[in-house]
């Protein structure tokens, strides 16, 4: 087998691998979801798990799922929050929510379809 053949055997594998890697990591990016239109009446309602994570519920009633990149104190106790959305609106996993009476901002590691939450009161530790 000629330097040239093996050359060219190398290269198409080193380009496979890289084309299984990118389309992994883009089915992985594919999972993250977003609101859109969530600064002009996009999100209905929401629910915490704690301090952990958050439930969406889109104004057409799609339930989405948030984790934190850290605890989000004062979550669990909230009556109310504030969405801080991206600058085109939408409610996406670089987005962020606001807890009044703590004055703290917590910033969402992930953004996904989910199921609907447990019922209130009732919370689930991921």
């Amino acid at each position: 087998m000629s330097f040239s053949r093996l050359k060219t055997i190398v290269f198409g594998v080193l380009a496979s691998v890289g084309f299984a890697i990118g389309a992994a990591a883009g089915a992985q990016a594919n999972t993250q979801a977003s609101i859109p239109f969530a600064n002009h009446g996009g999100i209905y309602d929401w629910r915490a798990n704690g301090t952990h994570g958050i439930w969406v519920q889109a104004a057409n009633r799609d339930w989405y799922y948030g984790t934190f990149m850290n605890s989000c104190i004062g979550l669990d106790r909230a009556i109310n929050i504030g969405f801080v959305t991206e600058p085109t609106g939408d409610f996406d996993r670089w987005s962020s929510i606001i807890v009044p009476h703590e004055f703290i901002r917590c910033h969402l590691s992930s953004f996904e379809r989910s199921g609907e939450p447990p019922e209130r009161g009732g919370s689930v530790v991921g």
